[in-house]
């Protein structure tokens, strides 16, 4: 793909995902064949959510003074604040920031709801929207103005043991989620001065887009006792003493569907997983003045009985051409095509054509040819998810000198390097490449280099972590 951007911007059109001409920059309205793809993804994440959390729903505005107690947190965020400083044409005593993120307006809150030992541990969930005044270039659904799919999840626990423990689940929820979706990641440690403003340390996904930029498209933070003791959230142990409890959070947002459409996406448009399509099977009837009744007829047969086995069909039964349809069904993404003409019919037969790979199967429509389509789908899904990994795998590249970053970051590559993970030295090779560090890797982790006998490439002390780089959106 030439030009990413160029190609992103014009799928999101084409095949009417969002519309970018809201009169508020950053801002943008989801369609209905966009909203539809947003609902079935965010379906997929419930269901993994709703297994031991609770969603609830917060208000979308934080009391100033509330938002200003935790200094740390704020200072992260306060160049990005939207305020309502008037309620009509009243001004408020009270300035109301319009939520970045929702921590300062849930913890006042959980300082009510935690009591006991017996209360915790707390996991809850929202998707909301968030608003946060970026000023660098916006782009559609991966830098904006208005995150319309904001999840967050936020978690008490009685100990740094249990919220260490949360980490772990939390980022073994999203692998799930992101490998439903197809869609491959580098998870990583950021860097200390990279974190979350509050947290004890940050966890990262990242995937690995056309145009050789990584995107951050899901983020997993250990908050210690940083925000409890700000907002004196505390629990009665069993021993009768007070103590501060100890939090998580972790959040995705609109970049996960801007990561498949980006991720999967091809020169003949969207490419989606059959899971998230909005029609997993598209049927175009070939008509002719002949017979035409009959073949409707049956399309709308296979379409109940597809719908009856809980597939997502839709008939395209427009007067146009044949070749237009399958233009217009490829570049929205669905993710198989029936074609049945009247030749088909008379044979009992009709034809299924793959989105991956264009290839045609003839199936019999006395068979159980549900059953034959949900092989397909999973074929398909797991088709498209090698093919992303096997992208991203192919593009780490371990070097041994910092000369070769640039090189290979204009490549459009992803540097693996060996690091002592010092905060000077992190920081100076950032200044002499001009590149982001993205993290550390653990060492199970499958894009960790062995480090037996290694130097950090920059200050040749003692090696004791893979780091990666790479140009970041």
């Amino acid at each position: 793909m030439e030009n990413f951007s160029e190609w992103f911007h014009n799928i999101l059109e084409e095949a009417e995902i969002i519309d970018s001409r809201y009169p508020i920059k950053g801002m943008s309205v989801w369609l209905p064949n966009g909203f539809k793809i947003r609902k079935n993804i965010l379906e997929l994440l419930k269901k993994l959510l709703d297994k031991d959390h609770e969603e609830v729903l917060f208000p979308l505005l934080v009391p100033e003074d509330e938002l200003a107690k935790e200094g740390i947190h704020v200072k992260g965020f306060e160049d990005e604040v939207y305020w309502v400083t008037h309620g009509g044409q009243k001004e408020l005593n009270k300035k109301l920031a319009i939520r970045p993120t929702s921590e300062t307006a849930m913890y006042p809150m959980f300082s009510l709801w935690v009591r006991s030992h017996i209360d915790l541990p707390m996991k809850f969930y929202q998707i909301v929207n968030t608003f946060r005044y970026e000023t660098k270039h916006t782009r559609p659904l991966i830098r904006v103005r208005e995150i319309t799919t904001f999840k967050e999840a936020h978690t008490v626990h009685s100990t740094a043991k249990e919220a260490d423990e949360q980490v772990k689940i939390a980022i073994g929820i999203y692998k799930e989620f992101f490998d439903l979706l197809g869609i491959p990641y580098l998870l990583s440690k950021r860097p200390v001065w990279d974190k979350f403003p509050g947290a004890d340390y940050t966890m990262a996904f990242d995937t690995f887009l056309p145009d050789g930029k990584t995107l951050q498209i899901g983020t997993v933070h250990n908050l210690g006792q940083t925000f409890a003791k700000t907002f004196d959230i505390t629990f009665e142990t069993e021993d009768n003493a007070h103590e501060h409890v100890y939090q998580t959070c972790y959040g995705l947002s609109d970049r996960v569907i801007a990561s498949v459409i980006g991720v999967h996406g091809d020169e003949k448009g969207l490419h989606l997983p059959p899971k998230i399509a909005p029609n997993q099977i598209t049927i175009i009837p070939i008509l002719f003045k002949k017979g035409s009744e009959e073949v409707i007829a049956k399309c709308e047969e296979i379409k109940l009985a597809l719908e009856l086995n809980g597939i997502r069909v839709n008939i395209d039964d427009r007067d146009i051409r044949p070749g237009k349809k399958f233009y217009q069904w490829e570049l929205n993404g669905s993710p198989l095509r029936l074609e049945l003409g009247p030749r088909d019919l008379k044979n009992n037969k009709a034809i299924l054509v793959r989105r991956d790979n264009l290839e045609k199967i003839e199936i019999d429509l006395d068979s159980e040819y549900s059953e034959k389509i949900n092989e397909l789908f999973d074929d398909i899904y797991n088709n498209m998810k090698k093919t992303a990994w096997d992208k991203i795998k192919d593009s780490v590249i371990i070097i041994d000198n910092l000369k070769e970053v640039n090189n290979v970051i204009a490549n459009g590559k992803v540097v693996s390097f060996s690091w002592c993970g010092e905060e000077e030295c992190g920081k100076a090779i950032e200044e002499i490449t001009d590149v982001d560090i993205l993290g550390t890797q653990n060492e199970n982790n499958e894009f960790s280099q062995n480090l037996n006998g290694k130097k950090c490439i920059h200050c040749e002390n003692e090696a004791k972590y893979t780091g990666l780089m790479a140009k970041t959106y």
